[in-house]
């Protein structure tokens, strides 16, 4: 089973981070994003990778071979921003004719049984129910979950079924096809080359789609999803927080510290994931994700994404206070 992973975007919603690495790298859960993504396909049994990068792509290259140096992985280079539906159009020379697909957006934390969906005949795109389907693709289904209609972005959308980035193709050259069809035609949508209607032309030509649903999706490109993703994830991977041993530190767990740490007089947690080789001093840190070798001091951080190898001191107090003082530092 052969995987294409789009991750050539540039992140302009998690900016500054994104200035220096790619989304896909951000940690969640003592972890990058691309890396739950790939484990979670080799669980499943996919046993080929192909990555579409771009914008900082050489980084994406350095961590998938160092980490993953056993899986069979090619990585094709999108110089320009043309869209998904071209990022998988230019992996056609990777793809053989009539193979089974799976196409996986790099940027997607999605949970369901890959594994059943994998095993079943035929095609199949994931979808979730949301509250504002505008800023997806969007699936109109049947009654018998069959799809009749998707559409990129809609600006009223008929359905309220996001397509979540997990699409199964039956035959890879159907695909190709009609992918080759719109580029060649420059058929766009909001000035690019769509997955999206790349799949409207199949479901022209009357190949069958079928919709499952996904029980959670997070698409971790703003700040306060990516928070949220940390959360869930942290709570089902259940780290055992009893190993950690910090000086004059608490911690509450879920948390995840990585290897190296140096924290003392701090209160950790819940829901905070720290990497490797950062340093905490004087710290109250929850629902928050710190990147490897960050240096905090004297700081009480809520709800905060703190980048790789980022410095903050805060102030540090010495009072004397009297009787019936009141003081407010706020």
């Amino acid at each position: 089973m052969k995987a294409i992973i789009p991750v050539a975007g540039i992140g302009t919603r998690l900016r500054p981070h994104t200035h220096t690495q790619p989304k896909a790298l951000i940690p969640i859960a003592g972890k990058p994003i691309l890396a739950h993504i790939t484990e979670s396909l080799i669980d499943a049994g996919v046993n080929e990778f192909v990555f579409i990068i771009g914008y900082l792509g050489d980084k994406i290259e350095e961590y998938i071979c160092k980490h993953y140096p056993k899986i069979k992985c090619s990585f094709v280079i999108q110089t320009t921003g043309k869209g998904v539906g071209h990022a998988i159009w230019l992996a056609k020379d990777l793809v053989k004719k009539n193979e089974t697909l799976l196409v996986v957006f790099g940027d997607t934390i999605t949970d369901f049984d890959l594994k059943k969906i994998l095993q079943k005949p035929g095609n199949y795109l994931g979808v979730k129910a949301v509250e504002d389907p505008r800023m997806f693709g969007v699936a109109e289904v049947d009654k018998n979950g069959m799809i009749k209609r998707v559409i990129e972005k809609p600006a009223i959308p008929k359905s309220n079924l996001a397509l979540v980035g997990i699409y199964k193709f039956n035959n890879s050259q159907e695909l190709m096809d009609s992918l080759d069809e719109n580029i060649s035609k420059k058929r766009t949508t909001h000035n690019e080359i769509t997955l999206t209607d790349a799949l409207m032309r199949m479901i022209e030509k009357g190949i069958q789609f079928k919709s499952f649903n996904v029980d959670n999706w997070f698409d971790c490109g703003k700040k306060e999803i990516l928070l949220e993703t940390n959360s869930l994830l942290l709570k089902r991977i259940n780290y055992n927080s009893k190993k950690y041993n910090f000086e004059h530190t608490i911690i509450i767990p879920p948390v995840f510290i990585g290897k190296g740490c140096k924290i003392t007089n701090s209160i950790i947690g819940p829901n905070v994931s720290i990497g490797e080789n950062a340093i905490l001093n004087y710290g109250v840190i929850k629902d928050s994700i710190i990147g490897p070798f960050a240096q905090i001091e004297y700081a009480i951080l809520e709800h905060s994404l703190i980048g790789n190898d980022a410095v903050l001191k805060g102030n540090k107090q010495s009072l004397n206070i009297g009787d019936s003082t009141e003081i407010d530092f706020g």
